[in-house]
């Protein structure tokens, strides 16, 4: 008889108070992630993340950016009750509860109503099988309202090269976890997408640890 295997929902040793999760990696990241996030997205309207994870991304933009309803959510069960308990003590009052979206389900987007502001996905599209960027650009797409903007952020190789040794490595022991994974090439794998998707590339920042923010626009 085989085992099955629980599914991976991150790549790293989590702490944990009560429901809310604590991620080591946002602890380093998190503030630079939101200052780049506030430098290059709408600060106003609706903003639908996907692959939220524990929520601190999202109380940490959302603190911000007042005028963003942000919309977090992961289709992971205990990552939602993580969002959900992040909401509650942070006390902001723009995050909506956290939602269930899988963005490898078809017409997933049918689901949200739009127009939306911005769509963020953080560190999630190399951790997914290749289905969940499709699926995500595709849907940013037909949301997004006119002027908004689409967010990734995680490691990207380019025209074909990985940026350094650590990010080839990084993507062999992704595919060694799942064949479905690894890191995604900006040029060959993700503008394609955007642009069937009728978004722009409008910007690529580079930021610590051979990680990049994208920014497309609608």
């Amino acid at each position: 008889m085989t085992e099955n295997k629980p599914k991976e929902i991150a790549l790293e040793a989590r702490g944990a108070e009560g429901a809310r999760m604590f991620s080591p990696s946002v602890a380093r990241n998190r503030e630079i992630i939101a200052d780049t996030f506030a430098a290059t997205m709408p600060h106003e309207g609706a903003v639908l993340e996907v692959g939220s994870g524990t929520g601190e991304h999202a109380v940490t933009i959302a603190a911000r950016l007042p005028n963003v309803a942000w919309r977090p959510g992961d289709p992971d069960e205990a990552s939602r009750r993580s969002i959900a308990a992040w909401i509650k003590h942070s006390g902001l009052t723009n995050i909506a509860p956290p939602h269930a979206i899988d963005v490898t389900r078809e017409d997933w987007s049918k689901e949200i109503e739009g127009p939306l502001a911005g769509v963020v996905s953080i560190n999630m599209i190399h951790i997914a099988p290749f289905e969940a960027a499709k699926g995500l650009i595709a849907g940013a797409g037909a949301l997004l309202r006119p002027g908004g903007k689409l967010f990734l952020y995680g490691p990207f190789s380019r025209n074909g090269e990985h940026t350094a040794p650590s990010n080839a490595a990084f993507d062999e022991s992704l595919k060694s976890r799942d064949a479905r994974w690894g890191v995604r090439d900006l040029e060959r794998d993700i503008i394609p997408l955007a642009k069937k998707a009728r978004l722009t590339l409008e910007t690529v920042v580079p930021m610590p640890a051979n990680n990049f923010a994208v920014v497309f626009q609608r």
